[in-house]
């Protein structure tokens, strides 16, 4: 799964250096916007690495009540680990992307798919947490003869370790968009941003992303 930030991103690297056969999915959920979605498509071309763009843009109005899916909800700004994150939160969102890259994977006939989720998603995220990755990945092997395997390699990682991994293997930063207010340049401000730049920080890594 691929969403085109930061993350994601690295993951895909990290999955090239294990396998001959990787594919990027990225899935449009009816998000509030899709800078994320173009900075996907725009790093796999550069690399050239497989993308599929799955559009489910009408589970906007059943994932509602986050400011990532109702364009009426203001994004708050500030650190994770402050009440007003709530708003940030897309109901169930990794339990449908997972699904729809598992399906792929099925059809496929592939052996796993890859989740970024990282020891610093805070619990405001629980399908971000272990036991929601461990419930899935049974799941995931119960779906079909031959099974799927979901796998988070960045589980026991903080966010500057993914970052310190990824100045390590080349990752080109500048390709990827990590911000819930969607314009052109980061805005600073919205959780995303501040983890992004507290994760580069603490990993003494410069980030070109403006």
């Amino acid at each position: 799964l691929h969403s085109g930030g930061l993350d994601s991103t690295v993951l895909l690297v990290a999955a090239r250096l294990n396998t001959d056969r990787v594919l990027s999915m990225t899935v449009g959920y009816g998000q509030r916007h899709s800078r994320e979605t173009h900075f996907a498509g725009r790093f796999c071309d550069q690399e050239g690495i497989d993308h599929e763009y799955v559009d489910l843009g009408s589970m906007a109005s059943v994932m509602s009540g986050s400011s990532q899916t109702d364009p009426g909800m203001s994004v708050p700004t500030g650190y994770y680990a402050e009440e007003n994150m709530a708003a940030t939160v897309v109901p169930n969102r990794n339990m449908v992307l997972l699904s729809v890259a598992i399906a792929r994977c099925v059809s496929l006939g592939w052996d796993y798919v890859a989740f970024a989720a990282h020891s610093g998603d805070h619990p405001v995220y629980p399908d971000c947490r272990p036991a929601f990755i461990e419930a899935m990945n049974a799941a995931a092997r119960l779906c079909s003869a031959k099974g799927v395997m979901l796998v988070a390699p960045f589980a026991a990682l903080t966010k500057a370790d993914i970052v310190k991994f990824g100045e390590r293997e080349g990752v080109d930063f500048s390709n990827t968009y990590s911000c819930y207010v969607g314009m052109e340049k980061h805005c600073g401000r919205c959780g995303t941003c501040v983890e992004r730049i507290l994760a580069f920080h603490e990993a003494n890594v410069d980030d070109p992303t403006e």
